[in-house]
């Protein structure tokens, strides 16, 4: 790269492409969780590397948007006497464009990466949205990592539980009760449910990055570069019509001419707006793939239960580790670190049949670093892991039969009197939560607010969701359902796989999650119940035991038999010694 830095070069680009700005998101066509680092447009162009964030570069200034998670790390990562930072939520962009530019201000904008949704809202304001023919990053980024090409594999019928044939015949009648004629799937979870495939283009995510269209006959179209097929069989490729990734926006303006195309406004890009609607009509739905994806069939059930049995002998072979390792190194002055934890976890869990991969980069939190809950350790922020503090592990495996993901709060000595409160008041608001039976069909903002009481009742609370759906060797955070604050109108059925995960961070001080995945089941009629996956001590030597209830004492006692019991078979000498510890009745620990 030259000397130009790359905001000057983009101000160049926009200046001969007639613009007076464009827009730059933190995103990519398929509006994924994590992006390759082909489409870390926005890391390369500000420095800011997180999740979530936009920026506006105008000629004469530059706006990073960021949520709340990200205000501190922002204003370290990029060069503030470039960049403003705004908030995404309180003040988002449209509310910035709407009070600060002139009727008529031209911006660019990448079709591929705004979703009709953003598209129109952002054109109430007064500026003039300009789709841009050919990406600036094309030519600006002269170092840009290569387009992922991951291998893509099939998804054995004994291991998903249902042929792609049946599940495409089973969208097509909803197609047919919609009169669609087509589906235009960009989700490339809902690509990979629904053709019985996985990939590798993005780490820990196993989903080919693809389009797809499906007809109302339930015939597929997939959009896919041919050097990510070679695994596959003939007779896998030969059940789909396959054209290259690029040709997906043209296809669907060709097919649509007098046809109905059912598009999902919150997640498909807007140049599908674009192709389809001069000719065709749109029927804006949920991509039905999504809440079908959901309900998890008897063989993915089983795979579910089966691979949390290796994961939690993982867990227990690494917590005995830990355990004998933190006094151990610490009364020697050498004390465990968060990366060299979190690399012995990997290698425990590398032991494990099945394991493919990690399902989300582990945050591994000493102390004051767990009060940011999306913390990843680097070597200049890895801190120590002593006795008076809380240890913070928040990870999980992509298994060949599900996916897991599951967080413990550690300490090995005595905390702060106060702390012990935090962390009794987490493990309530947990134990409320898991415990509780529900109707069938309640929806997660209904069900929130039990995790969150004993928290509210000490004047306090955490600033993320209490849980989230989890894919079946796919995406660790997936749609449609959340428990949180915010209203999800999806309804909680038995079959749904979930996180409950209540927290409390202290900025400079310490966080608290405890987190278990579940799944819901029929409990009597009408109602339903968590049923515990994971398999994980808690940790109980922080709790003021008597501020719990005989009924969550109860419930503690009854998992850590069934802990026990389930992995003593899976793990042997040393771990299994401290197994048996640590599920000790709370009658013997008290």
């Amino acid at each position: 790269m030259s000397s130009t830095s790359p905001l000057s070069a983009l101000r160049h680009w926009l200046e001969a492409s007639h613009l007076d700005g464009t827009i730059v998101p933190r995103a990519d066509a398929w509006q994924s969780e994590y992006c390759a680092p082909y489409d870390e447009k926005l890391a390369w162009l500000t420095g800011f590397d997180g999740s979530a964030g936009l920026a506006l570069v105008l000629q004469d200034k530059a706006l990073l948007f960021v949520d709340g998670r990200y205000q501190v790390q922002a204003r370290v990562q990029v060069n503030m006497d470039e960049v403003e930072i705004h908030h995404l939520h309180n003040e988002p962009l449209a509310e910035w464009l709407e009070h600060n530019v002139e009727r008529g201000t031209r911006i660019g904008f990448d079709a591929l990466l705004m979703t009709n949704a953003e598209f129109t809202q952002l054109s109430a304001t007064p500026c003039e949205l300009v789709p841009l023919n050919q990406s600036p990053f094309d030519t600006l980024w002269t170092d840009r990592p290569a387009a992922p090409a991951g291998i893509i594999r099939e998804m054995p019928v004994d291991i998903n539980g249902e042929s792609s044939a049946d599940k495409r015949q089973r969208v097509a009648a909803v197609l047919a009760a919609n009169n669609a004629d087509y589906l235009a799937v960009t989700l490339p979870d809902n690509i990979a449910w629904l053709l019985n495939v996985r990939g590798s283009d993005i780490p820990t995510s196993p989903v080919p990055l693809s389009f797809a269209l499906l007809s109302r006959d339930g015939s597929v179209e997939w959009f896919v570069n041919d050097n990510k097929l070679a695994a596959l069989s003939d007779t896998v490729r030969s059940s789909f019509t396959i054209y290259p990734q690029d040709a997906f926006i043209e296809r669907c303006r060709q097919l649509s001419q007098g046809k109905r195309v059912m598009v999902d406004a919150d997640s498909a890009p807007v140049a599908l707006r674009f192709a389809i609607e001069p000719q065709g009509e749109i029927v804006w739905q949920t991509d039905p793939i999504t809440l079908l994806k959901a309900s998890k069939n008897p063989v993915e059930l089983a795979g579910y239960r089966e691979c949390h049995h290796q994961d939690g002998a993982a867990w227990v072979n690494f917590l005995a580790w830990l355990s004998r390792e933190v006094p151990l190194r610490a009364a020697a002055g050498q004390p465990l670190t968060e990366l060299e934890v979190q690399a012995k976890q990997l290698a425990f869990r590398e032991q494990q049949p099945g394991f493919i991969e990690q399902s989300f980069a582990t945050i591994s939190a000493s102390s004051s670093n767990a009060a940011m809950c999306h913390y990843h350790s680097s070597e200049a922020s890895n801190k120590p892991i002593g006795h008076d503090h809380f240890y913070l592990n928040d990870s999980g495996g992509q298994y060949l039969n599900g996916t897991t993901d599951a967080t413990r709060t550690l300490a090995w000595g005595k905390v702060d009197p106060e702390q012990r409160l935090h962390y009794t008041a987490v493990l309530r608001g947990f134990l409320s939560l898991i415990t509780l039976q529900f109707p069938s069909g309640s929806q997660g903002h209904q069900l929130d607010a039990f995790a969150r009481r004993p928290l509210w009742e000490m004047g306090l609370d955490y600033d993320h969701g209490t849980g989230h759906g989890v894919g079946h060797q796919l995406l660790i955070h997936e749609n449609p359902h959340r428990i949180a604050k915010k209203v999800n109108p999806w309804p909680l059925v038995a079959g749904n796989i979930m996180t409950i995960e209540p927290g409390y961070y202290l900025g400079g001080s310490h966080g608290i999650r405890i987190e278990n995945q579940v799944e819901i089941v029929e409990s009597r009629p009408g109602f339903c119940k968590f049923a515990s996956l994971t398999l994980i001590p808690i940790d109980l030597s922080q709790v003021e035991l008597h501020l719990l209830s005989e009924q969550e004492k109860r419930w503690l006692d009854e998992y850590h038999q069934q802990v026990r019991e389930a992995l003593s078979p899976r793990v042997e000498g040393d771990a299994r010694a401290w197994l048996v510890e640590a599920t000790a009745p709370i009658r013997v620990n008290g």
